[in-house]
């Protein structure tokens, strides 16, 4: 191997280390039998989500997590045959929920694994977890759970307050 494929080679394994450092969470899919256009489309909507989708070889996957808290990936199913990663930033859900629908539409790829705030999932794992509703949705669940009981206080005592006048 020439000098010059090494430094190459070695430039896409620190491109890969920065992205998993940088990652809340990073999902493994197989994603064989897409069209240019499907692919599109969910590069797009994967995008819209802050969501980096790239495709790497496995065996500089691998090197690039050797060593690290990421080197899990490389056991079992998740590093063979093709491999795409979907680094997700600040909302952990984002790329596994943006998959599943991708999955649930083309009916062609499918989930390997992925790892997760430390930890290292398998296949139903990670849909399992593309189940979850992204941070806005929860917090807006969140919100109007603790804002009803408050409404329904309200409108009781302005209820009282009217009878009473």
């Amino acid at each position: 191997m020439s000098v010059e494929a090494k430094k190459a080679k070695q430039v896409v394994i620190d491109e890969i280390k920065e992205k998993f450092e940088k990652a809340g969470s990073i999902v493994a899919v197989d994603y064989l039998g897409l069209t240019v256009a499907e692919a599109d489309k969910m590069r797009a909507d994967l995008r819209k989500e802050g969501v980096d989708f790239t495709v790497y070889k496995n065996t500089l996957i691998k090197r690039a997590i050797d060593g690290t808290e990421f080197a899990g990936l490389a056991d079992g199913e998740v590093l063979k045959g093709s491999t795409a990663l979907a680094f997700s930033g600040e909302d952990v859900t984002a790329g596994a929920r943006v998959l599943a629908k991708a999955i649930k539409e083309y009916k062609k790829m499918a989930f390997k694994g992925g790892f997760v705030e430390g930890n290292v999932y398998d296949k139903a794992q990670i849909e399992e977890f593309a189940s979850i509703p992204g941070r806005d949705v929860l917090i807006a669940r969140f919100m109007g759970s603790v804002q009803s009981p408050m409404t329904k206080l309200a409108l009781t005592l302005k209820a009282i307050a009217e009878k009473e006048a």
